[in-house]
């Protein structure tokens, strides 16, 4: 159940707002459609926000513009941008070091999605691949703001959660009376974003956060009531695939978010099928999953007005081929 709220710790809605001059100024507003094909599915009204719309493929596009304009506001003398990623966080990075003119580096795991480590170079950023884990990457991410005197860009930040929630006040703002948004946890600040809108203009919809089987740690975090690491090993949901949460985000989810639902990666790709063929929308693990957590939940849906967060559409060519073949590896 939701504890009680502290919302001046979020983003405000004047804040977002404003941050979303900064994001505008690189894409536009994205569509949120109502499937009918999905609503027999679900057996309720269910919504899409379509975050697979951008110009990087997920709602990370909105993200590194805002931190990075508030960044250079503070220290104009910033040399250049690092951060570690999966995939989504880094292409955010380079499309905001391309807009400011900075170089940025960009640390991947070892065997990272060879489709977004391409989109990421395109960008502009210079990559470096490292680790077994994102985990491991973003620890080499920081030696490497110490020895070249940049600025680490984190995965999870109030700027950063400030661009994410211009895409909640698109969608809070036109659809009414929502009940229930099923949001994927990658470091949180999708699902802390929705906290900070839903509270800013005083809407009673749950927020529900969905993560990997295999990437466990928020749900465990969520549970205890405190940080807990836990291992990794989806291969379908890298943009879940977290290994330690940030205590921060977590703190939020603890006094904002309803409840966390598990999904296998047979749950996913089921999910990922149904949005191909019942929206024609290509998604990625993480972008699908909202789908799988609603499927697994529908009996408590019949009645209500859902919306699913479709996060993002970067998939490989060929994994995403397997999935429509059936499978789930």
């Amino acid at each position: 159940m939701m504890r009680t709220r502290t919302a001046a710790t979020l983003p405000t809605i004047d804040e977002v707002k404003s941050a979303a001059d900064s994001v505008y100024r690189v894409m536009h507003p994205t569509p949120h459609y109502c499937w009918p094909l999905l609503c027999e599915r679900l057996g309720t009204e269910a919504w899409v926000k379509h975050e697979n719309q951008t110009p990087t493929g997920s709602f990370k596009a909105r993200t590194a513009v805002v931190y990075v304009e508030e960044l250079m506001k503070r220290a104009p003398q910033t040399r250049g941008l690092v951060t570690a990623t999966r995939g989504n966080h880094g292409q955010s990075v380079a499309l905001a070091a391309k807009r400011f003119g900075l170089p940025a580096i960009v640390v991947v795991p070892l065997g990272n999605s060879i489709e977004k480590n391409a989109a990421m170079r395109a960008q502009g950023a210079t990559l470096i691949e490292y680790g077994e884990d994102y985990q491991a990457a973003r620890e080499h991410a920081a030696g490497r703001e110490s020895d070249l005197g940049y600025h680490f860009v984190p995965p999870y930040h109030r700027d950063i959660a400030k661009g994410v929630a211009t895409y909640w006040l698109e969608l809070l703002t036109a659809v009414a009376d929502i009940d229930v948004a099923y949001v994927p946890i990658g470091m949180g600040s999708g699902i802390c974003s929705g906290a900070a809108v839903r509270n800013g203009l005083g809407l009673k919809t749950k927020i529900v956060g969905v993560v990997s089987e295999l990437a466990p740690c928020y749900a465990l975090s969520f549970e205890q009531g405190r940080c807990v690491d836990a291992p990794v090993s989806t291969k379908l949901a890298d943009g879940m695939a977290c290994r330690r949460p940030d205590e921060e985000a977590l703190g939020f989810m603890l006094e904002n978010v309803d409840h966390i639902v598990r999904v296998s990666e047979t749950e996913i790709a089921e999910a990922m099928r149904l949005m191909f063929t019942e929206t024609h929308n290509v998604t990625e693990g993480a972008g699908a999953a909202p789908l799988a957590a609603a499927l697994k939940e529908r009996h408590q849906l019949r009645g209500k007005r859902v919306v699913l967060i479709a996060s993002g559409a970067n998939v490989d060519h060929d994994v995403f081929a397997r999935v429509l073949q059936g499978d789930s590896e």
